[in-house]
């Protein structure tokens, strides 16, 4: 099911998960697109796009709401373009059961037109961290850094 224009792809998106429909939401990806998750987690295919968010979606993201905010498109040329597009995500469950709190990403999409219509070939989630810049790997773990509070002291 591509899409009229690259620009839709971030509302598309969100209708998918919204209706936790991985298929669907997997549909709006080419055969062979790449999609890396804000762990790193890196699924190959529409396939693999597919089954991972079919676990999410039936589980940890199960009861939560994924709203889009600015979208920002860069076309490349007639058959290309980058969409990034800040979302809100609540309503995620903790391993425990318990209610996590409210998350910001940005997704960036890289569209190429399929025929009539746009897929997606590349996404990439990235989580937003307030106050931060990097994060820094402490040797427990990684945790979030801002190097511009003691370049400004």
């Amino acid at each position: 099911m591509p899409l009229a224009a690259p620009e839709e792809m971030p509302d598309a998106f969100a209708r998918a998960w919204m209706g936790r429909d991985a298929r669907a939401l997997a549909a709006l990806f080419a055969e062979d697109a790449e999609f890396v998750n804000v762990v790193g987690l890196w699924w190959h295919d529409r396939g693999a796009i597919e089954r991972a968010h079919h676990i999410g979606l039936t589980t940890s993201f199960a009861q939560s709401t994924l709203t889009p905010g600015a979208i920002r498109t860069r076309p490349l040329g007639p058959d290309a373009a980058i969409v990034q597009a800040r979302f809100t995500l609540t309503g995620q469950t903790a391993p425990d059961g318990a209610l996590a709190g409210p998350r910001k990403t940005v997704l960036s999409f890289v569209m190429a037109r399929a025929g009539e219509g746009w897929h997606c070939v590349m996404a990439q989630n990235t989580d937003v961290q307030p106050g931060a810049e990097t994060y820094l790997n402490d040797g427990r773990a990684l945790r979030p850094e801002d190097y511009r509070a003691s370049r400004s002291s």
